[in-house]
């Protein structure tokens, strides 16, 4: 018999989790779904984007991912094995002066997610546009590692990616 590995595990909990925000809550409304397992380096993400109903403005993406050492040192079950996920957050927000917004979008971060994460702020726009709009993808890489034990903190850390919406939203020039 098939016996799930954490990433699916985590992935169903995760997933379960967003849908009721979405369809039973009205708290959010997703955008986008990728299950995506890579060929050509065996390994598994699972990412959903959505929004705020309230405030569809900025968007963020939950991204889970399991690398071929993890899926393969716990299928086979390698003695030596940690078997974990990765979980990051992608959120993108229009920003006016980036010195300045930028600055207090990682101050925001720290003070919701402390030392949990590593930050990376990424400003793009359109090349050749009349006044473009600057895009701010901030990407949150958390530095623990997912495993089953983490199951019932789902919740708690949807709650913050909820607060952290909420305050990015309010930060809106």
């Amino acid at each position: 018999m098939y016996d799930p590995t954490i990433f699916d595990n985590l992935k169903v909990a995760l997933e379960n989790q967003l849908y009721d925000l979405d369809t039973l809550e009205e708290q959010i409304e997703i955008r986008n779904r990728r299950d995506v397992m890579d060929f050509a380096v065996l390994s598994r993400e699972f990412a959903l984007r959505f929004v705020l109903r309230k405030h569809p403005e900025i968007e963020v993406e939950v991204m889970l991912r399991a690398s071929v050492h993890d899926l393969a040192g716990e299928i086979m079950e390698e003695p030596n094995a940690n078997p974990a996920c990765s979980l990051s957050l992608c959120f993108q927000k229009n920003v006016v002066d980036p010195k300045v917004e930028c600055t207090g979008i990682e101050k925001v971060m720290a003070s919701i997610w402390e030392q949990d994460i590593e930050l990376k702020q990424t400003i793009r726009y359109v090349y050749g546009e009349e006044n473009p709009e600057l895009l701010n993808d901030i990407e949150a890489k958390f530095k623990p590692r997912l495993t089953e034990d983490n199951m019932t903190e789902l919740s708690l850390f949807l709650e913050h990616v909820l607060d952290t919406l909420h305050v990015l939203s309010r930060m809106q020039l």
